[in-house]
């Protein structure tokens, strides 16, 4: 028998490498703005029912324990606006990029299929239909998207360009898949980091969105930005009963199960707010020192309401920009690593301790 390999593009950020040899030769040293990897220590009171909870000789469930589902529920009342869930619409994932990757697998679809998602826009959107042969199309607006579209992603606040769907741009959006029979996704994973407004962004699951009516919709949601979790790989999806039930049931056949001892620290995670303010006030601290000096090296800053990236741009093509900055020690990611065609913009983290961000203000103001 041939074999035949999946069709999936080259890793993007390979060809960074390079670039960042370059930043690493910098006398001054390294300041890394690529990788939005959180920096900041995990909060105490997280940690500390982790390491309560580490006598885990027992399978954990891939449903997830009650307490667990019953936090997400009540998270989403509390900070997300949404009333009325129950434990059957929610599930906890092996963190957001797993489900991203394998919705498209795990809802059976195939060859014959399209995955709709946005212009610029997370690869793992793309990769997940290469994964089941499907075809990827990116588009941002519902009136263009195929009539065999069989799921819809969406991603707000987006991840590069820190892009805000509002209410009415959310429910265009579900009307239409709906029109499709399509199952709609949001991503939903930097709401808690709105810089224009104390609250949340908007979810899809709003009931000023889609009513009292879940039927195929989900919001995808992780703790990593918010709480300092990246590691432990902490997320969930809540929404329709039946796509949740769907999805439970073929992930119990995988085994994709969150360990018990990171389903406790969710617990806690979600049930304290404190600390979420708190991380929120840092990146809001450093966002404010980094746009400024970037607006006065040249750049122009697009979108970057939300979320932990600033869309910069000197209108000139990205790699040109990731050169630029490489030479002074600063390593960023090029617009062409998320769709943007032609590629002119850079995604810029805001994930540096504040001495890193000062000094690469510092190294800003010798471009000004």
């Amino acid at each position: 028998m041939v074999r035949t390999p999946l069709a999936l593009p080259d890793f993007p950020w390979d060809a960074l490498v390079p670039y960042g040899k370059i930043a690493r030769t910098h006398p001054d040293g390294f300041v890394d703005l690529s990788v939005g990897s959180p920096v900041d220590p995990t909060p105490h009171i997280i940690r500390e029912t982790l390491a309560s909870a580490t006598d885990a000789h027992a399978y954990p469930t891939t449903t997830g324990t009650v307490q667990l589902r019953e936090a997400i529920v009540e998270w989403f009342d509390r900070r997300r606006g949404v009333p009325s869930l129950t434990v059957n619409n929610v599930l906890p994932t092996v963190g957001s990029k797993e489900l991203v990757a394998l919705l498209p697998l795990l809802l059976g679809l195939g060859k014959d299929d399209v995955v709709v998602h946005p212009s610029v826009a997370y690869p793992t959107y793309a990769i997940g239909a290469a994964m089941v042969g499907a075809t990827a199309v990116a588009s941002d607006d519902p009136a263009q998207w195929p009539e065999n579209t069989a799921l819809v992603w969406l991603n707000s606040p987006g991840n590069p360009d820190g892009r805000v769907a509002d209410v009415e741009q959310l429910r265009a959006a579900v009307e239409r898949a709906r029109e499709l029979g399509a199952v709609i996704a949001s991503d939903e994973c930097y709401a808690e980091l709105n810089w224009n407004g104390p609250d949340p962004t908007p979810s899809i699951l709003d009931p000023a969105v889609i009513g009292t009516d879940r039927s195929s919709v989900l919001a995808v949601y992780s703790l990593s930005k918010q709480s300092n979790l990246a590691g432990y790989r902490a997320a969930f999806v809540a929404g329709c009963s039946a796509l949740i039930s769907e999805l439970l049931a073929v992930r119990k056949h995988a085994g994709l199960i969150v360990p018990g001892p990171v389903q406790e620290a969710m617990v806690t995670a979600l049930r304290d707010e404190a600390h979420v303010a708190h991380q929120r006030e840092l990146y809001r601290a450093r966002r404010a020192k980094l746009l400024p000096a970037l607006a006065r090296a040249g750049f122009h800053i697009d979108d970057s309401l939300a979320g932990l990236y600033l869309w910069a741009t000197k209108n000139e093509d990205s790699w040109q920009t990731v050169g630029d900055l490489a030479h002074s020690g600063i390593l960023v990611v090029p617009g062409s690593f998320y769709g943007e065609e032609p590629a002119r913009h850079v995604r810029i983290a805001l994930t540096a301790s504040d001495e890193t961000i000062a000094d690469a203000v510092a190294r800003l103001e010798l471009l000004s």
